[in-house]
């Protein structure tokens, strides 16, 4: 489990190439993926809802504007916190 604000926070255990995630908050969560270690800008992402997620998505399939992503992030919608669930490979 991986406890969110609203900035970006890294989800990811170093490079990978999928991933599985389930948004477990009452309210939405905004993922995005990156090369390498630098926080995106910005405020937007893919949109989550409660219980929404992925399985296995390879990181190329969910980010496919960014070459060779390899780090998946997420912040909560709103100004408080929310748990995403996160299992990579």
């Amino acid at each position: 489990m991986r406890l969110v604000t609203n900035a970006w926070t890294e989800i990811t255990d170093g490079n990978v190439a999928a991933i599985s995630f389930q948004n477990q908050s009452g309210y939405s969560v905004y993922i995005r993926g990156t090369l390498g270690t630098t926080p995106p800008t910005g405020t937007a992402g893919i949109e989550y809802g409660p219980g929404q997620g992925e399985r296995n998505a390879a990181l190329a399939d969910l980010f496919p504007g960014v070459a060779g992503a390899n780090r998946v992030w997420a912040r909560a919608a709103g100004a408080g916190s929310a748990l995403v669930w996160v299992s990579n490979a």
